[in-house]
């Protein structure tokens, strides 16, 4: 967990930011400290430099576009942050071993291998099949309290145990649980997936860790069933649903909003939250 609250807000600087050219300099400058200061801490926090976070998220984000925006050019996407063609070429290439155009080929509309379960082969639903569940909705802003992670999603249920218990005093009827991610684990290592877990409070809450969370448009998708299929939902959604429904992600991140919780037979109702424009 990144416990550190200047590091939080210069990674909710950097995701805010990602589409412009940002320098290290500039985070260090919007966090009131020395570039060579702020880098050492960002490293002892996060375990990684401040440059190769920023050009790792600008390389997930990206792929994901090429993912989702298939008829957007590669070109384009890599304009989008701040890549020349041929330096987002190698760039791209440099980082997951293959070229943007290969890792567009090889995007698979019927299966893919499940990053937490090796062994399973994930399948695919039709788009109409997924646009039967799916509610076109604006929501309101959501004020929480938030713990941000690196990690494996895998170890989510412990994760949200210790941040229930931990802030059991702010539970009410009204409350809502969420999570908000960063990164598709499908394209990211699972071991660098950035997330945070979230509950819903009243705005007057006292506390340091609480942000407010962008509403508007989302397309809602109610998933009922066992945590390992989740991953299988959120990847129909982007492989198969969203290329062809006519709307486009936009800059804000996913939300996993959870309706029940069955711990003892890890099943869940949730919404599937996609901000769209």
């Amino acid at each position: 967990m990144i416990v550190n609250k200047v590091i939080n807000q210069s990674i909710e600087y950097i995701i805010q930011h990602l589409y412009e050219e940002i320098s290290v300099e500039d985070v260090a400058k919007y966090c009131h400290f020395s570039k060579y200061y702020f880098s050492r801490l960002f490293k002892a926090e996060t375990g990684e430099s401040i440059y190769a976070f920023i050009k790792r998220l600008k390389m997930n984000q990206s792929a994901l576009k090429l993912k989702i925006e298939k008829n957007k050019s590669i070109t384009d996407i890599g304009f989008d942050y701040g890549y020349s063609p041929s330096n987002y070429s190698s760039a791209f290439k440099k980082h997951y071993g293959i070229s943007p155009v290969e890792f567009r080929r090889g995007i698979n509309t019927s299966l893919v291998h499940h990053p937490f379960y090796p062994d399973k082969l994930v399948k695919f639903q039709s788009f109409e099949e997924y646009n039967q569940l799916i509610n076109i909705q604006e929501m309101n802003d959501f004020v929480v309290i938030y713990e941000r992670h690196i990690g494996n999603y895998i170890e989510l249920a412990k994760k949200w145990c210790e941040f229930t218990e931990k802030y059991k005093d702010f539970l009410n009827e009204s409350t809502l649980l969420i999570e908000r991610s960063y990164d598709d684990p499908s394209i990211t290592s699972i071991e660098q997936c950035l997330y945070d877990i979230c509950m819903t409070v009243d705005k007057n809450c006292s506390l340091d860790n609480v942000i407010t969370i962008q509403g508007g448009k989302f397309a809602v998708y109610r998933f009922d069933g066992i945590v390992q299929e989740i991953f299988t939902a959120f990847q129909g959604i982007f492989n198969i649903w969203l290329p062809s429904s006519g709307y486009e992600m936009d800059e804000r991140y996913g939300l996993d909003i959870y309706r029940s919780v069955d711990r003892k037979n890890m099943q869940v109702v949730m919404d599937l939250c996609i901000p769209i424009k």
